[in-house]
């Protein structure tokens, strides 16, 4: 399935690669899910694109996908990655807005995140 060579792509640091397959699944009448959406802000964390992947994350909720903790993990090591601390920090006070907690993964991006700002 293109989610599991999205994921493939993750692992590999092929980000770009990641980012045309999950935009090719709309041409290809294939439906994007949350699993989609979190194999793609995963790809771009790895790539520290962390505009790409609250871009991702902003299509999913566009599209009524309900995000998961992990989407929101995802998106939070990106923007540590990234060296973007505010928005990391942002992003957990947005899952209480989608009935989900943040956890030590989102925590830990956080904090990362503030620590490298030094």
């Amino acid at each position: 399935s293109l989610n599991a060579a999205i994921s493939a792509c993750e692992k590999g640091g092929q980000w770009q690669l990641a980012l045309q397959l999950l935009s090719s699944m709309p041409k290809l009448r294939i439906a994007m899910d949350t699993i989609s959406h979190n194999a793609g802000i995963s790809a771009c964390a790895r790539g520290s694109q962390w505009q790409s992947a609250l871009s991702i994350l902003g299509a999913a909720q566009h599209e009524n996908l309900a995000p998961s903790e992990v989407t929101f993990n995802a998106a939070a090591s990106a923007c540590e990655r990234g060296d973007q601390w505010q928005l990391a920090l942002k992003l957990l006070t947005v899952m209480p807005d989608v009935a989900l907690a943040p956890n030590s993964v989102t925590f830990g991006a956080a904090i990362s995140g503030c620590e490298n700002c030094r």
